[in-house]
């Protein structure tokens, strides 16, 4: 199916908006009449300029205010749209999206918006142009996609047809079921959009919140399925209307806009019962390995804080300045090569979190819908009898290690000789890894997540810094093997902000460790001197006044220095935070009874204790 994009979806001027598109992937475009009409060059000069580029212009837009009008701007409204059939061929185009009339002079009387799309369509067919009439959302007498295909029918004519966009549709809540009722043949384009569950305006909804499918809270691909059933074989367009997108890399949105096309098609034929064209999306199975890129001296000073953490050194790589740490179900890996990609990485952004090794079922079939899905891979040579673990690239050039789920026992037995025996276990698995990423890329990087793997986005929070406002989501696999947050703020002295500045880009701040005894954790870093962050006292009086705590449960976290959340249900949620290492990285341990949150009334707490350890020269 030919995939499509809208320029007005990427930032810059009219030719870096087709060179980004072109450089994605797309061979189809649609232009935005704005950007043309900025263009210093000629509709004949665009239609080169994407010929060069192997792209096919499949639709000009939007031409408004046209069905219902009284005279003389009946009159006008065809003399401009005789105009813009001779711009469209000058462009090489023969779609034009038509969309509902939003002006005040519009009449309602249907007779006349069908007279008036007959006559378009006659006119249109001496031009061999086709006419998709749009209802918007919002518009003044038509905003119901019913409503159009009602008129289309009545129109009956060859070069008059609907044109469908998801977020006008699914905006207003008309039932995905009413496209059974549309003839596939008769729809002449179709545009899709998502967008966050937000309570305002439509108009405003839709001019500055629309996002890439996937990206959002609407039924995109059941949407597709609905269209694709209905026997629809044209384009599928992005149409999206985004601040954060016209102020972002227009390669970036671009690259984005394929992936989530790529997946949306998938997900639509996989509905309908089709033979897939992709591997369907990974179940992470956990996540075997963290990698952090040190210099000799920075792990030095964080083998101690390990070691008050509870891990061993159990094995040391053959032939590579490279340590295995090992505790419970977690190993850490830290790197301390002078050559290759962990040292390339630690040079950029600093002492790092450079890596993360995931087990999965099947590794090919990761690296299949990766590479369909233009997620890039990493080959690294491995060098003289050492393993090589394929591995994509990942939030902020970081990499993601595939590891055969099963397979992981003979990759450590082969790579590295024991050293110490594991000790006690009281930090038992990975609970969840947290980014921080540029505002711009925040979603990107959900949409790389929820596109390769099987998993859910939670709902979307704002979390209150000293600095500003963070804006955070969970990505989690539904079993809770594997769960990710990620956070972004536009505030300049967030922590988030802080993060990305400094270590110039996004990366992984924090990871977090579970245990059935965060108490007995709390107790073995006191007694191991470990660094933790202080929880103000005004906190716990709080704290017994929201959930009715007893004075002794009180005393007890607040003696462990805990931090303490339930949810409606009155499942519980304890957790503890050490000190950030060098400001790049903490450790955070947490403890869960059926929570399936991460403690976001806590964050603010967290982020101002974090605040008051701000180095003012550095920060």
């Amino acid at each position: 199916m030919l995939k499509s994009i809208a320029t007005v979806c990427v930032s810059g001027t009219l030719d870096q908006k087709l060179a980004a598109i072109a450089g994605a992937g797309f061979r189809a475009v649609e232009i935005f009449e704005p950007d043309l009409i900025g263009y210093p060059g000629t509709p004949r000069d665009v239609a080169r300029m994407m010929a060069d580029l192997g792209l096919a212009c499949v639709l000009y837009q939007p031409f408004r205010d046209f069905e219902g009008m009284p005279e003389p701007l009946r009159a006008r409204a065809f003399d401009r749209a005789e105009r813009k059939f001779d711009l469209m061929g000058e462009l090489g185009t023969d779609r034009i999206l038509v969309c509902s009339n939003c002006s005040p002079h519009a009449l309602p009387d249907r007779g006349r918006i069908v007279a008036d799309f007959a006559e378009l369509g006659e006119r249109a067919a001496k031009r061999g142009i086709v006419v998709g009439y749009e209802a918007l959302a919002w518009g003044r007498h038509i905003n119901d996609h019913r409503q159009v295909w009602d008129i289309v029918k009545a129109v009956d004519h060859p070069n008059i047809g609907i044109l469908l966009d998801s977020f006008h549709s699914l905006s207003r809540a008309i039932p995905i079921e009413s496209l059974a009722d549309i003839d596939g043949g008769k729809i002449a384009f179709v545009q899709l959009a998502d967008a966050p569950r937000l309570d305002m305006g439509l108009l405003y909804w839709s001019r500055h919140f629309r996002c890439l499918p996937g990206q959002g809270d609407m039924r995109i691909a059941d949407y597709t399925a609905a269209l694709l059933k209905a026997g629809y074989r044209g384009p599928l367009s992005l149409e999206i209307f985004n601040d954060r997108f016209r102020a972002s890399s227009s390669s970036l949105v671009a690259h984005d806009a394929w992936r989530s096309l790529t997946a949306t098609i998938e997900d639509a034929r996989r509905i309908n019962g089709e033979a897939p064209a992709l591997p369907a999306r990974a179940h992470i199975r956990g996540t075997e390995f963290i990698e952090f890129a040190l210099s000799d001296e920075e792990s030095e000073r964080l083998v101690p804080m390990l070691r008050a953490l509870g891990f061993r050194h159990t094995g040391r790589h053959r032939n590579k300045a490279v340590d295995r740490w090992q505790q419970g179900g977690v190993n850490l890996v830290l790197n301390r090569e002078h050559h290759g990609f962990a040292h390339s990485y630690r040079l950029t952004h600093g002492a790092s979190i450079c890596a993360l090794g995931l087990r999965v079922e099947d590794v090919t079939a990761v690296l299949d819908r990766a590479a369909s899905l233009d997620i890039a891979r990493f080959d690294q040579d491995p060098g003289p009898g050492n393993l090589a673990i394929p591995a994509l690239r990942g939030v902020g050039g970081s990499l993601l290690y595939l590891v055969e789920d099963g397979g992981a026992d003979a990759i450590w037995a082969q790579e590295f000789e024991p050293v110490e025996a594991p000790g006690p276990a009281l930090l038992q698995g990975i609970d969840h890894i947290a980014a921080s990423v540029d505002v711009d890329e925040y979603l990107s990087w959900q949409l790389f997540w929820t596109s390769l793997f099987e998993v859910e986005k939670q709902e979307e929070l704002d979390i209150l810094d000293p600095g500003g406002v963070v804006q955070s989501r969970a990505i989690t696999a539904a079993d809770g093997s594997f769960r990710v947050t990620i956070n972004a703020s536009g505030g300049r002295n967030t922590l988030s902000s802080r993060f990305v500045h400094h270590g110039f880009g996004a990366g992984f701040q924090h990871i977090a460790f579970s245990t059935a005894d965060i108490f007995g954790a709390a107790g073995q870093l006191g007694r191991e001197g470990l660094p933790v962050m202080e929880v103000p006292p005004n906190y716990y009086p709080d704290l017994a006044a929201r959930f009715g705590l007893e004075e002794e449960a009180l005393a007890a976290l607040c003696g462990a220095g805990l931090l303490y959340d339930e949810d409606e249900a009155g499942h519980r949620y304890w957790q503890l935070y050490s000190r950030a290492f060098d400001k790049r990285f903490f450790f955070e341990i947490v403890q869960r009874q059926d929570y399936r949150g991460f403690g976001a009334s806590n964050a603010p707490v967290r982020l101002a204790a974090q605040s008051r350890y701000r180095d003012p020269v550095l920060d």
